[in-house]
């Protein structure tokens, strides 16, 4: 079962407090579940059942939650392998351009630091937001999307994307670094049409790529 990854921990908590730590801990990050849902699927049912889909299973294994721990970035999780071994494979969307090839074409340098990158988290893009960087967002292979979304939508950590996408820091590192290279590029005519500067950004977060 694909769930199973996710048990660290085993907690045996009592009916009572299941339903506490439910409440507690779950539920007040169901508006970001949403967003990062649709944000995945570009569906709104598909959104909706992907979010209760992840609360049912988060319901069933909460004994491998540890009460005081990071409960977002445990849903997350949940909620990608949901996605990734249930809607993805019947998603809406186009067919989707492989990770692999994308980033082979995009990988000029041998190191990520070489070329600057534009997070999303700061002022300049920031005033961007609306339409256009939402559907340039959308418009990305869904594991550069996955990316930009947890780091500078949500503010996950590198080492919590780490764990809520299975793979090593490095590689959220590159994966992120491609990302936001290739929202740039989709972004570039609409923001110098608007009078921002792209290029030659840099986030503080590559500073210790």
């Amino acid at each position: 079962m694909e769930e199973e990854d996710i048990v660290e921990v085993e907690v045996r908590y009592s009916e009572k407090e299941k339903y506490a730590v439910f409440d507690k801990e779950f539920m007040p990050h169901i508006d970001s579940m949403y967003n990062f849902a649709f944000r995945l699927t570009n569906d709104e049912d598909d959104a909706h059942d992907l979010v209760q889909d992840t609360y049912l299973k988060a319901f069933r294994f909460i004994n491998s939650f540890e009460r005081g721990t990071n409960a977002k970035a445990w849903l997350f999780r949940i909620l990608k392998n949901s996605f990734i071994n249930d809607y993805r494979k019947k998603s809406k969307e186009p067919s989707k351009v492989d990770y692999q090839d994308v980033e082979t074409t995009y990988n000029s340098t041998e190191d990520a630091e070489m070329d600057a990158t534009t997070d999303l988290r700061t002022e300049t893009v920031q005033d961007m937001i609306g339409d256009e960087v939402a559907n340039a967002l959308n418009s990305l292979p869904v594991d550069f999307r996955t990316v930009i979304i947890l780091c500078d939508i949500e503010g996950f950590t590198y080492e919590e994307m780490a764990k809520i996408l299975d793979i090593p820091i490095g590689t959220v590192r590159s994966r992120l670094h491609r990302a936001r290279n290739l929202l740039k590029e989709k972004l570039k005519t609409y923001a110098n049409s608007m009078g921002y500067q792209t290029d030659g950004a840099e986030s503080e977060e590559e500073e210790d790529f």
